[in-house]
This record gives structure tokens, C-alpha cells and sequence, in this order.
């Protein structure tokens, strides 16, 4: 139905009158010394590897392991840990996660090769469109790979190709958790569980034994907490021989990270309405950020697994599996840029472009951009721009420090998370990658 010319006044009245929390002057600047107060640290490595640079900041990732993982062991008698690989794809990411006892969870043939190279004891094979080759390579490691099927062509695909092999392949299903939209993609409605579950019994090399969901773009555990709740009365209601099947449940991840949402004016309801009217933009001088708060991980902890105990242990105890990737990836990597010409007062050219995060992330994602050569915990405007040849290669419109020149070493901390892993091949080399 098409909506009427009141409805989309209403709309847009309420759009642009709707506010976002301003971000806290304190806790940016709190955040941002404890990048400067490295600073020695971070311009030394500068020094000695060049410029542009991946940092890879090894004690922060293995801080966010060890703080995960404690917030749900406390919590839940049984739980294992998966680490997203799309994520954050560089090897030693992986590596040290695995180091720390956490699994794999990969969504590719290419991904699995990493995670059985690296030695993963443990790992899970999700996504949709899983090709006969990705299968064949799974059902060859049914030591350490699970897989979370998406479809009934993909169980009798996965079937044929374990039968070849004569082996077992154990086995979740994906239920989907939104079934309208782009996010449908994914998974089976929790509705056809039941008739799934026959299938699956016809095939006698899988062994289907778990269930799988997951949201994205979590800033409290609502989203799953009301899964859950939908997931245990469907339970309730299906056969026993079912409930007795089931040895684990992955309520995957998509936690976000503890510092929130932080965003330019221009990713605001109100700075997308004006965008789209061809409206003036909010003054971008004012030094006014935004910030979408989020939930620590021990409260999504706690309160999932509160919602666990009262809809799912009650009918069938199980472990539990949870698939971090951008909250453990977040804080794991920074970028280092150099200015290499200013061209006006407010305007600057670094030596790296934006394909070293693969998308056109600043203009609406607001991260602090820190000069490292003139430090200072005060904030001033200024275009920083990228030297691809394309007007939205954009690093940000403001920088903390005394001033900036060519020559400056400038850093833009926490981009550990799908951004090593979107980069490109556009125009400009990509970073070497020095590790912390």
C-alpha cells in the first residue's frame, strides 16, 4: 500500500525532529589518551615499518578473549567459543584466538582451509550457498568441523557428499530469524523445524544434533533474548525424540562493542532525511558527535543466559555455542596514515586510501582521527582525505592535536572489525600489517 502524502510528512517530521544521544566530551577524550599516552609505541612502529600501517594489537585482542569468555563461563555450565573469521581474516587474528581455546566459525571453502591449517581443534562451517566442493571439504574433517546447514538442498548435498566418503558429519540447522527482507537469506523458518528434522533423519551419514540463529548489530541482548523466547515455545510443542536430538544450541554473536555506536550527524535519522531532501547539512564545525549506546558483554551475558535457564534448560540442558567476531575483533587493529599535503587550512591529503578499509566508512561512522606527531586532546575541523582519485575517500572531518602538516603520523584506533577484511585492491597498494 502506498502511503499517503500525511504518512510521509509525519515521517519526515519525526525523523528530523528525533535525536541521537550526543557522545560524551569526557569519555572521547578519555578514550583518546589512552591511545596518546602510546604514542611513543605507535610512532616508533611507524618508524620502522612505514607508512600506511595495519597495526595488530595482540595484548588488546588477547584482552577481549580472556574478558568474553570469563563474562559467559560465569554464567553457563557449557559453553564453547567460536571466533567469526569474516570478521577480522588476518591469520594471526585466528591464530591467537585459537591459542586462547576458542573454535572457528567459518563461512567459506576458503575459510575453512585457514582454520584447518591453523590447526583449529574445532570449528563451524555456516552460511547460506555452501558449494559441493566447500561440503566435500567439510565431510573430509568430520574430526573437527560441524556444520550448520541452511537449507534442505544443502542437506542432501552435504549427504551425498558424505556418503562418498563414507563418513558422519555432525550437523546444526540454521533457524531463520527474521523471514522478511534481505535477512530471509538465511536459514529455515522455525516453523518447518519439525519436517527438517525427518529429512535429516533419512540421511544416514548426518547426524543432526544442534540449532543455530543468529542477529546482527546487537547493542543490548533483546534480539536474541527474543529469539530464544520464540525458540522455547516452539520446543515445547514439537516431538521429544527432537528435544532429545538437540546436544547443543549457537546463538551466534553480532555483540557490539562496549564503547557503541559512535556517528557523524550525517548517519542520523534527521542527517539522512536532510541528505535526501538536498537540505543543508548539520554546521559539520561543531565538534557535537553521536553515540548509540551499548551493553557490556557481561550483561549480555548474564541476561542471556538468565533467558537460556528460563526457556531451553528447563526443556532440554544443552551447551551453548557463541560466535563473536566484531566484539573481539574491534579493538584488535588501528591504522596508521601519513599526511603528505595540505592544501588549505581544513584540508588534507594522506598517503592511504579508503580501500584499506574496503567502504566509504567515515562519512557516517565518526572515529576519532589522532596526529600522533602534534598531540593533544583537543579536537579541531579539518577535511582529512585519502589520495584515491574519488571525492569519498574520507578519513574524517576533524583531528586531536596541536595542528597538522605534511609529515605528521596520524592514527585512527579500533578498526579491527570488517575493515582488514573488506580491503581492496583500488588504485593504491594495501598496508603491510605490523603486530603489537
Amino acid at each position: 500500500m502506498t502511503p499517503s502524502s500525511q504518512d510521509v510528512h509525519q515521517a519526515l517530521t519525526c525523523a528530523l525532529s528525533s535525536k541521537v544521544p550526543t557522545l560524551s566530551a569526557d569519555a572521547l577524550q578519555a578514550f583518546v589518551a589512552t591511545y596518546l599516552d602510546r604514542r611513543h609505541i605507535f610512532l616508533d612502529t611507524a618508524r620502522r615499518y612505514g607508512s600506511p600501517l595495519y597495526l595488530l594489537d595482540k595484548p588488546a585482542l588477547e584482552a577481549a578473549a580472556i574478558r568474553l569468555k570469563a563474562a559467559f563461563q560465569h554464567v553457563l555450565p557449557e559453553v564453547e567459543f567460536y571466533y567469526a573469521v569474516k570478521s577480522n581474516n588476518h591469520p594471526e587474528v585466528a591464530r591467537t584466538l585459537v591459542e586462547h581455546g576458542f573454535g572457528l566459525d567459518v563461512s567459506s571453502g576458503l575459510e575453512l582451509e585457514t582454520a584447518l591449517q591453523l590447526g583449529a581443534r574445532k570449528a563451524v562451517f555456516s552460511g547460506p550457498g555452501k558449494t559441493e566442493a566447500e561440503l566435500r571439504l567439510a565431510a573430509s574433517h568430520t574430526d573437527k568441523v560441524s556444520v550448520l546447514l541452511d537449507s534442505p538442498g544443502e542437506l542432501w548435498r552435504l549427504e551425498a557428499a558424505a556418503e562418498a566418503q563414507a563418513t558422519t558429519v555432525r550437523c546444526g540447522v540454521r533457524l531463520m530469524e527474521n523471514p522478511n527482507g534481505l535477512w530471509r537469506k538465511f536459514g529455515i523458518p522455525l516453523e518447518s523445524l519439525v519436517d527438517f528434522w525427518a529429512m535429516a533423519r533419512q540421511c544416514s551419514h548426518i547426524e543432526l544434533i544442534g540449532l543455530h540463529f543468529h542477529t546482527s548489530w546487537n547493542l543490548t541482548p533483546n534480539p536474541q533474548i527474543a529469539f530464544i523466547q520464540r525458540l522455547g515455545k516452539a520446543l515445547a510443542n514439537m516431538p521429544q525424540a527432537i528435544i532429545e536430538d538437540i546436544d547443543f544450541i549457537d546463538i551466534g554473536g553480532g555483540y557490539w562493542p562496549g564503547q557503541g555506536e559512535w556517528l557523524h550527524d550525517a548517519a542520523t535519522p534527521a542527517g539522512r532525511v536532510r541528505d535526501a531532501l538536498a537540505l543543508p547539512a548539520a554546521d559539520e564545525l561543531s565538534r557535537e558527535h553521536h553515540c548509540l549506546s551499548a551493553e557490556p558483554i557481561e550483561s549480555f551475558a548474564r541476561q542471556l543466559g538468565a533467558a537460556l535457564k528460563e526457556n531451553i534448560f528447563n526443556l532440554k540442558p544443552c551447551r551453548i555455542c557463541v560466535e563473536p567476531g566484531r566484539w573481539i575483533s574491534h579493538t584488535a587493529m588501528h591504522l596508521l596514515i601519513t599526511v603528505v599535503d595540505k592544501k588549505a587550512c581544513d584540508l588534507v591529503i594522506t598517503d592511504a586510501g579508503t580501500n584499506t578499509v574496503g567502504w566509504e566508512r567515515y562519512e557516517s561512522d565518526y572515529f576519532p582521527v589522532l596526529n600522533l606527531s602534534h598531540p593533544s586532546l583537543t579536537e579541531h575541523h579539518c577535511h582529512i582525505l585519502g589520495s584515491l582519485c574519488t571525492p569519498h575517500d574520507v578519513w574524517g572531518y576533524f583531528y586531536f592535536g596541536t595542528a597538522i602538516e605534511p609529515g605528521d603520523i596520524l592514527m585512527i584506533p579500533t578498526q579491527g572489525a570488517y575493515t582488514y577484511s573488506l580491503r581492496q585492491n583500488f588504485i593504491k597498494p594495501l598496508p603491510e600489517v605490523a603486530i603489537l
